[in-house]
């Protein structure tokens, strides 16, 4: 192993917030400076992996891709192996407030200790490889889950999937829960080779599941399965789900979800209410129809992990109730499919009035999300505290030419309060376009 003791000059009694500040200022980070931070390979991943040991071969992996939804099917996958007594490591990106968010045992945020010790004992690999910032948590949370003998993890991929850094690892299941209109710019200009890119995930003779069935893309699915040898299954084939409206502001939401085969249904409830939750669900199910002859599962398993989805695992951000009179809601949708959802779903409340706290990255296709958006609302355009933050004022002269019109605030903020500040008590506000802004509202 090399050899870091007299590597650099960081202080050896450094503290957190210092470990944080000079992990952002040393490593690039997609979610700061976007495409400039993106790496297309994947030396550096199999060097750190040589480095530590191959951790990821010391526990059991569930992989998840996919453009939307693979946030909330890694938490949900990993509540319910939570609820079967797995010891479950949970890797995710990115966060919304703590970086530690990242990385999870049994829903419990790695030590704070344990992150400054990682850069400490091995600032002599971060400074001769240089890797980016993605690419050094990945290696973390690995070392980590391995180091902290947990019983499996589920890892959910960062961006695409074939040159992603959590791909090194040789997974028991993987998932991709869709494909969308997202980062396009970096993985394809058509669905059909952004699904090429999120195929890359799924090795040989192991099973994949597909939790949303598209013309584009099923042809691109079923044959890198057949390359690899991997039995495929489409979620959307095998389960349906019935999910109940939102009866009261807990937005618990009913569920009933049928698998077709067997006739066989399960019901329970969800503390998460945004409406797309329900192809999530099939593609949990479908995942733990897969999963069962390695792990010990029971119907109630799932559906405990399902209703304690947010108490087991933190999960933040998706369809967030933040007050009440006015309502609030986040959500961290962000692209064209994502933000189609959530505009439905806001036309179907009926609100006195709807408010909208939005900002977006600069390297958005704005093209795709405005026509979305609704037009009778009320605009409070902002900016993240991010570099690829869109400015406040493009925005708004952006959203006009498509005739949503408001004010622009200099940070989320100043939006928020004014929003609130406005509203009436019936009326809605809803703080999303950028899982940056609603991760400074959280």
């Amino acid at each position: 192993m090399y050899n870091c003791n007299t590597a650099g000059q960081q202080d050896k009694n450094m503290t957190y917030k210092q470990t944080l500040d000079f992990l952002l200022s040393q490593l690039p980070a997609y979610h700061r400076i976007g495409k400039a931070a993106y790496k297309d390979n994947l030396d550096n991943s199999n060097a750190l992996d040589s480095y530590f040991g191959r951790p990821h071969l010391k526990f059991r992996t569930i992989h998840v891709a996919g453009t939307n939804g693979k946030g909330s099917v890694s938490h949900m996958i990993a509540s319910v192996l939570q609820e079967a007594g797995y010891r479950t490591g949970l890797y995710t990106s990115p966060h919304l407030r703590d970086f530690r968010e990242r990385i999870r045992i049994n829903g419990e945020m790695i030590p704070k200790r344990e992150v400054t010790a990682f850069v400490r004992k091995h600032l002599g690999i971060i400074e001769s490889l240089k890797p980016s910032f993605f690419e050094m948590t990945v290696a973390m949370a690995f070392d980590y889950f391995a180091r902290a003998c947990v019983d499996v993890a589920v890892i959910e991929v960062g961006l695409g999937g074939r040159l992603d850094s959590t791909n090194i690892i040789i997974p028991v299941l993987s998932v991709i829960t869709n494909i969308g209109h997202d980062h396009m710019d970096l993985l394809g200009n058509t669905l059909g080779k952004v699904a090429s890119e999120k195929a890359g995930i799924i090795k040989h003779k192991t099973p994949v599941v597909i939790g949303e069935t598209r013309e584009e893309t099923r042809k691109v699915f079923e044959a890198t399965a057949a390359e690899n040898g991997s039995p495929v299954f489409f979620a959307d084939a095998n389960f349906e789900c019935h999910i109940q409206p939102i009866s009261d502001l807990t937005f618990e939401r009913q569920y009933s979800i049928r698998n077709i085969a067997e006739n066989k249904t399960i019901r329970g409830s969800l503390p998460l209410g945004g409406d797309y939750q329900g192809k999530n669900l099939i593609t949990v199910c479908q995942a733990f129809s897969v999963l069962r002859p390695g792990f010990n599962l029971t119907d109630e398993n799932i559906v405990e992990g399902i209703r304690k989805v947010i108490i087991n695992t933190g999960l933040q951000g998706r369809w967030q109730v933040l007050r009440t009179k006015p309502l609030v809601i986040c959500d961290t949708g962000h692209n064209m499919e994502g933000l189609e959802f959530v505009a439905r779903q806001l036309k179907a409340m009926k609100p006195a009035r709807l408010r909208m706290v939005i900002g977006f990255v600069s390297d958005k296709d704005l093209s795709l999300v405005f026509p979305l958006l609704p037009r009778e609302a009320e605009y409070y355009f902002t900016r993240a505290s991010i570099p690829r933050a869109l400015d406040e004022k493009v925005l708004q002269s952006k959203a006009s030419e498509s005739g949503l019109y408001g004010k622009c605030f200099a940070s989320v903020r100043e939006a928020l309060d004014a929003a609130i500040g406005e509203a009436g008590p019936e009326d809605l506000v809803f703080v999303g376009g950028s899982t940056f802004v609603v991760a400074e509202i959280i």
